[in-house]
């Protein structure tokens, strides 16, 4: 797991102005109530919807960087469930969009596996999201795809049994410091995926999220031994850190088999 310590991350930029066409009409969004909670790097309240396209590779191009704090509901027009402030821990919160409905958008929330919430209009700027970072547990591959095309493959580490790491589709939170010879001296990538199960994972990482990170024994790589996290040979990670944004998105191919195929299914269909 990936504890929280102190990001590395850039100065926020300046918020431009996203408003609706006039002709639109959007289903009204009801103010937040008192004592609504927020969602952090630790704790995420219940009541969103499962995200019933997790299982789905598809390359997700557009995302949402927040410049305030943002009412996320439940549905579109419906019930207010939690605030997803503009940062967590340091990190500016980037959010992927996998939906859109009636001028509303569907977004995957951090600390939170598998969930996704909706945002009406305001208080983001849209982000273009080039990458995407697709998993194999089986194969113990990570796939580094750009503009839609597969760039760079590695063999790593992920979750044992007892620990996998999380299946389904989560993003990159931001990038964080590490401490300890064996991380190589890299900044480790937060995700949004937290443990499945926190109570099989030692007590001092039950609180943090499943990051990619270095590693500096190359024993590890092809293995399933990790807590969770993917385990990257120290050159990768550089590489990876210089190029992946935060909001990118990262597909874990579920291990019974179910999905979508994985990258050689995404290029059958470009074809």
């Amino acid at each position: 797991m990936v504890a929280l310590m102190a990001g590395c991350t850039p100065a926020p930029e300046a918020p431009p102005v996203v408003t609706p066409t006039p002709s639109e009409s959007f289903p009204a969004a009801a103010p937040a109530p008192r004592g609504l909670p927020t969602i952090t790097y630790f704790r995420a309240p219940a009541g969103f919807p499962r995200d019933t396209g997790t299982l789905d590779t598809t390359a997700v191009r557009g995302g949402l960087r927040a410049y305030r704090k943002l009412v996320v509901y439940d549905a579109v027009g419906g019930r207010p469930r939690a605030y997803l402030p503009a940062s967590i821990g340091g990190m500016p919160v980037t959010v992927p969009i996998v939906r859109r409905h009636r001028g509303w958008v569907a977004v995957l929330l951090p600390t939170l596996n598998r969930r996704l919430g909706w945002l009406p209009h305001g208080g983001w700027r849209p982000r273009t999201l080039d990458d995407q970072l697709i998993l194999d547990p089986r194969a113990h591959r990570l796939t580094w795809l750009h503009d839609g095309r597969p760039h760079r493959r590695w063999t790593v580490a992920v979750g044992s049994r007892r620990t996998p790491t999380p299946p389904g589709r989560t993003f990159v939170l931001g990038r964080t410091a590490t401490s300890g010879a064996v991380y190589g001296g890299v900044d480790a990538l937060a995700l949004g995926a937290v443990p499945d199960r926190p109570d099989a994972v030692a007590p001092g990482l039950r609180d943090g999220h499943t990051g990619i990170h270095a590693w500096t024994d190359p024993g590890a790589f092809g293995r399933s031994i990790s807590n969770g996290c993917i385990r990257m040979p120290v050159s990768a990670q550089r590489e990876l850190l210089h190029h992946i944004d935060p909001g990118t998105m990262v597909h874990v191919i579920a291990t019974n088999g179910k999905g979508h195929g994985g990258v050689t299914e995404i290029m059958r269909r470009k074809q």
